[in-house]
């Protein structure tokens, strides 16, 4: 049963709770009771606060007319949720991810840290249990021949014996008030906000890879739209070069094609540079020396997905750092009972059992055997105020989580609706740009042809081909923007991941491998 405890604020709220020390007599009192009733747990039961929700995203949409040409993939067809990144079809970028769990160094921190709070959960268990201790000892002394008895001088030369003794010793600490079991469930807590950490920390990862792979295909596709150019621009100076041998055009014709060129094979050496630190940056997250990973170019382009964002109640349960959140005030209340218990005296039982005997073949005889049993009963009578101070602490401190989650929680709406609005405007941009460089390509072969007929100075041929090559190179970013606004939004919407997929209190105690996937089906019934 619950005990008396600080009274709780509503879920709603977070004003500070008091708790006023009970009457060691009162206390006392009270022991004979909860000895009958088996224990209670003193302090207050965990009610997750509430969260401002909206209704509906802002800034959620569905493709109009200028952007049906791009939604060729959805992520709710037939795509595996918890390998998100499935969704942009690229086997290269699968295999990539699939090594994140095996070498991310990071990763291997956090699933350590995951580990180390199983430990406390089974640590703090120990508790509930008694301690039992076997002690064996055999002495043999000699006493004083000056110690007799008398008012006169003692003689004699001492005496010397043996003494043999095994004791089999138990003490047993009750949990009347709960204390044991509020730590416990504290500890839980911590474990599955440290399981939560560890998602986070996956799902972080293989964001971070995801988009320095779309950047580094990217940069692929960059290269092969620079690399035309530069064919392009080199016949261009062919015929240039051809036209002033003939006396038809000028030499700052000549000059004018050649920066061209020379330009555009310098922003093709700069794709190089950005596209190398891209395949170093994708090989430490997966655990190599960047001397040992090469991803090679690929002709292909990976389509823009369309992600669609669900429905915003959903979220509180898809984001792990906000599991995390949600855990921490669930460890923090706990902690509020734990020092609540400290208001109630300490029973403790003991016993030994065991054999004394002066000669060794005696030992085990049965007039040799040896027991006691007892209880002490201990109750702070005066403290100056420290567990009140310690509670409101603890109440302070919740408080605190109860701040932190819902400011998690407005954060990663803040972040969806930021990826959203990204999604929306960045297709509208985009169709814009294909518009533009529709029209910029069209300028340019109508004034080549003019150019070759006499009636344009190469000049404009210059200015043509820069705009259209201006406007491509715009067209590649915004693709880019895309991609990474795409994994963005994922991220933000928590990956696939579920809150149900933390491990309960039973699985805690198991030892998780590094590729730990939460198993159980829900977080614990009575605390949710």
């Amino acid at each position: 049963m619950d005990g008396p405890g600080p009274a709780r604020a509503g879920p709603a709220s977070s004003g500070t709770r008091r708790v006023s020390a009970l009457r060691p007599t009162v206390a006392i009192a009270a022991v004979a009771a909860l000895l009958g009733l088996g224990g209670c747990k003193v302090g207050p039961d965990y009610e997750r606060p509430d969260a401002p929700v909206p209704p509906a995203y802002k800034e959620a949409w569905k493709p109009g007319p200028l952007e049906k040409g791009w939604r060729l993939v959805r992520p709710d067809d037939a795509i595996d949720r918890g390998a998100w990144w499935s969704i942009y079809h690229d086997p290269v970028l699968d295999g990539l991810e699939r090594q994140i769990d095996i070498s991310n160094q990071n990763l291997k921190v956090a699933e350590a840290n995951f580990r180390e709070a199983e430990a406390i959960v089974a640590e703090a268990r120990a508790g509930l249990f008694p301690t039992l201790d076997f002690n064996g000892s055999a002495t043999r002394s000699r006493s004083s021949g000056n110690n007799g008895s008398g008012g006169g001088f003692g003689g004699g030369g001492g005496n010397i014996s043996n003494q043999f003794q095994t004791t089999l010793n138990a003490s047993w600490v009750p949990d009347l008030w709960g204390r044991v079991r509020r730590l416990i469930e504290s500890d839980v807590a911590a474990a599955q906000a440290s399981a939560a950490t560890l998602a986070n920390a996956r799902l972080s990862a293989q964001a971070s890879l995801a988009t320095d792979y779309l950047q580094l295909r990217v940069s692929d596709e960059l290269a092969r739209l620079l690399s035309d150019e530069v064919k392009a621009f080199t016949q261009a100076l062919q015929i240039v070069k051809n036209q002033y041998k003939s006396g038809t055009t000028d030499q700052s014709a000549v000059d004018q094609a050649q920066a061209q060129l020379d330009g555009t094979r310098a922003q093709l050496v700069a794709v190089g540079v950005t596209r190398a630190q891209l395949e170093h940056a994708i090989a430490v997250l997966i655990g190599q020396p960047p001397a040992e990973l090469t991803i090679k170019p690929v002709e292909t382009v990976i389509a823009i997905p369309f992600v669609p964002a669900g429905v915003p109640s959903a979220l509180i349960e898809r984001r792990p750092d906000i599991a995390t959140a949600e855990r921490q005030m669930a460890e923090a209340n706990e902690k509020i009972g734990v020092d609540v218990a400290a208001f109630y005296p300490d029973v403790t039982l003991s016993g030994d059992v065991g054999q004394s005997a002066s000669m060794l073949k005696k030992l085990f005889t049965t007039s040799s055997r040896i027991w006691s049993i007892g209880s002490t009963v201990a109750q702070t009578i005066f403290d100056g105020g420290l567990h009140n101070a310690q509670v409101e602490q603890d109440e302070a401190a919740y408080d605190a989580t109860i701040a932190t989650y819902r400011q998690a929680v407005l954060t990663a709406f803040q972040q969806v609706e930021d990826e959203l609005a990204a999604q929306r405007i960045l297709a509208q941009q985009a169709a814009a740009e294909e518009a533009a460089l529709a029209a910029a390509r069209s300028a340019e072969k109508t004034i080549n042809n003019q150019y070759l007929a006499g009636t344009q100075a190469y000049t404009a041929v210059i200015v043509a081909e820069t705009t259209a090559l201006g406007d491509a190179v715009q067209a590649v970013n915004i693709r880019q923007s895309r991609l990474i606004a795409s994994v963005a939004l994922i991220e933000a919407l928590g990956g696939g991941w579920d809150a149900s997929q933390l491990p309960n209190g039973a699985k805690i105690e198991n030892d998780a491998p590094l590729n730990f996937n939460p198993l159980p089906p829900s977080l614990p019934p009575a605390k949710r």
